[in-house]
């Protein structure tokens, strides 16, 4: 079964726990830390991978003329009930229905590592991006999907006892304060990312690794994310 398809298969569950307020990283860190590397708006932003749309939302409430893409029908309508004023495009990330050089800005965050052919994908973000066009990216990060802590302390040992070099499918199963959610990805390498930039002609400009700030952290033992990132952020220029 393809990403595509386990995605689609917990939608349900997906537009409960992202909407629900302050519930989600997105909410209490995770979004405005990503902000920091997106562009003023511009002349056209695409959301790549827009789930449910919550940062589609905010993109426009923000001044972006903004279209966002998901290859799920449960979560391509969802994100149209939210703001039927909004363009939502069901699509495959690996062949997108727009044309040559339409958009200055393209996000993918948090949808990269969902995304069967990513490298497909980031060479479509390429095609549709005007010269000098950004491309601006949350993933989970490597050294996370590649491993994990022995416990839940503060201090807890962070061991990888798979292959961090190869790519492999994993799945994540969360419940926190009533609610579940299944998370079905792909570890790869920042190698495998960063090539699939380079082979698509892309110049990364801003790198970040960002930790949890205090005032988000739920629990003292959550301190563990303090020292290994959660997340990986960049954002990359075509040239």
């Amino acid at each position: 079964m393809s990403l595509r398809d386990r995605w689609e298969a917990h939608a349900n569950e997906w537009i409960g726990w992202a909407r629900a307020p302050g519930h989600d990283s997105f909410w209490r860190y995770h979004r405005d830390q990503f902000l920091g590397l997106v562009p003023a708006p511009g002349r056209l932003t695409v959301d790549l991978g827009c789930g449910e749309g919550r940062l589609t939302r905010y993109l426009k409430s923000s001044g972006h003329a903004v279209i966002g893409i998901d290859a799920s029908p449960s979560l391509v309508a969802a994100a149209r009930a939210s703001d039927p004023s909004m363009a939502i495009i069901r699509a495959d990330a690996a062949a997108l229905p727009l044309a040559d050089g339409c958009a200055d800005l393209v996000v993918a965050f948090m949808s990269l590592h969902d995304i069967d052919a990513m490298s497909e994908a980031v060479g479509e973000v390429a095609r549709i991006l005007e010269p000098a066009g950004r491309f601006c990216v949350a993933i989970v990060h490597p050294i996370n999907s590649a491993g994990k802590f022995e416990g839940n302390a503060a201090d807890a040992a962070f061991v990888i006892n798979g292959d961090y070099l190869r790519s492999f499918a994993y799945v994540d199963a969360v419940e926190r304060e009533g609610r579940s959610m299944t998370f079905h990805s792909r570890h790869r390498s920042l190698e495998t990312y960063f090539n699939a930039l380079e082979k698509a002609g892309f110049l990364v400009e801003a790198l970040r690794e960002p930790e949890i700030p205090d005032h988000a952290l739920v629990s003292e033992g959550s301190r563990r994310w303090q020292r290994i990132p959660l997340f990986l952020h960049w954002r990359a220029r075509r040239v």
